[in-house]
């Protein structure tokens, strides 16, 4: 099939989709989330055919692999999406001009959203349930690593769409080809939104090719600051949080900065990632002070391509700095506004941190590896937009309506 004649099967869906009610929404998503935890063997037997042609070495791995406590976190996410309220209908601006006309501004959906991603199949259920909550359509275009995991996780879709009599265009998947990706960035008139979610290359990459709007996410270049009146034991349970959690994620932390004068704690700071075997790339004031007290088979040098490094692995950067200003500009420099930290018992010097630093998200004594939908209290999440034009941060339901201005007259003329 054509994928011209897909994108318009979809444009066709997003009609429909938008005149069901929410209760029949939320119907369909929690017969989804039970059909994947019932049939959760298709969904793994799928991923390990895709988890066969990596190797484990791959700091995408992780990000693939499915378990059966993953799907069940998937199922809860769909389910919890079902029970938030519907974003579309409410009237965000209302005035009665003085002719009589009254206008309202009422919430909308887009209509079809496109969503690039890479080796992340779980991505295909979060984008289904928050589109499909809010009236959306939406067309899919995975990475080939996950190829197997997304086909059939939209094929369970499709039957549970197919049994609730709603239009199985609602949700299409492209083939994994670079020319699917190319038609989807330019079907102007097809789809009314994009959304790439990976890294900075494949962002650039559609900011630089798209015909359609799009809205940036993903590149997590993430930094946390250890100020000098930082606490070192929430600082150590702050830096290993972020660090190791889940090391393949946008909201993992990349670099340490460390004002100068804290620089003796180190060693202690940052004992329990020697734990976790995290290699640490340090500039010379910190390597120093690290040498003999961090193992050594772990201890880099920093070079030229250390700082701005996403890593996705258990790798981090360290860095020294003489005061707050210092660390301001090294954020500046290297950040990708997605989320930042700072660890201090300083109030004045936090709040200045969180006005100064330019990012979507800005922790005070918190670790990063809270920037998420879920965490946010927004249900499962379509991406963490690093833009400043429109959504910012974590995007949930409302982020993905626009809206529409009605307007009720009794026969009025303009002069």
């Amino acid at each position: 099939m054509e994928l011209k004649e897909i994108f318009l099967q979809v444009k066709a869906a997003s009609r429909t989709i938008a005149t069901l009610t929410d209760d029949r929404r939320n119907e369909v998503l929690r017969a989804v989330a039970d059909e994947i935890e019932h049939q959760h063997d298709r969904l793994l037997q799928a991923n390990a055919d895709d988890l066969k042609q990596m190797d484990r070495s791959n700091p995408l791995y992780d990000r693939l692999q499915l378990t059966p406590d993953r799907l069940a976190g998937i199922a809860a996410d769909m389910r919890n999406v079902a029970t938030l309220p519907s974003p579309l209908g409410f009237t965000t601006k209302e005035r009665t001009l003085p002719n009589g006309l009254r206008l309202r501004r009422v919430s909308v959906p887009f209509g079809v959203i496109g969503v690039i991603y890479e080796a992340r199949p779980n991505v295909t259920f979060d984008v289904f349930s928050l589109c499909f909550k809010s009236g959306n359509a939406c067309i899919l275009k995975g990475g080939r690593d996950a190829e197997c995991s997304n086909r059939e996780a939209v094929a369970l879709i499709h039957e549970v769409l197919r049994r609730f009599g709603v239009d199985d265009h609602a949700v299409a998947l492209l083939p994994s080809t670079h020319e699917a990706t190319a038609e989807l960035l330019n079907a102007v008139g097809d789809v009314d939104l994009c959304i790439p979610r990976g890294g900075k290359r494949l962002i650039d990459f559609v900011r630089t090719t798209a015909r359609v709007p799009v809205i940036e996410t993903g590149a997590g270049v993430v930094h946390t600051y250890f100020d000098k009146d930082g606490d070192l034991a929430m600082g150590q349970a702050i830096v290993c949080n972020a660090k190791t959690r889940r090391v393949s994620v946008c909201n993992a932390l990349d670099c340490l900065i460390v004002h100068r004068s804290r620089l003796a704690d180190l060693p202690a700071l940052l004992a329990p990632l020697a734990e976790k075997e995290v290699v640490l790339y340090a500039d010379d004031a910190a390597f120093d002070v690290l040498a003999g007290h961090y193992p050594a088979a772990l201890l880099c040098h920093a070079d030229d391509e250390t700082f701005g490094t996403e890593f996705m692995a258990y790798k981090m950067a360290v860095r020294t700095v003489a005061d707050m200003d210092e660390a301001l500009a090294h954020i500046a420099a290297y950040s990708s506004k997605h989320s930042e930290s700072i660890v201090t018992d300083n109030a004045e010097t936090a709040r200045r941190f969180q006005q100064q630093v330019d990012a979507a998200c800005v922790y005070w004594n918190a670790p990063t590896s809270f920037t998420d939908g879920a965490q946010f209290g927004l249900g499962a999440e379509i991406g963490i937009s690093t833009q400043k034009l429109g959504p910012r941060g974590p995007m949930g339901l409302e982020e993905i309506t626009t809206y529409k201005w009605l307007i009720d007259g009794n026969g009025q003329t303009r002069a």
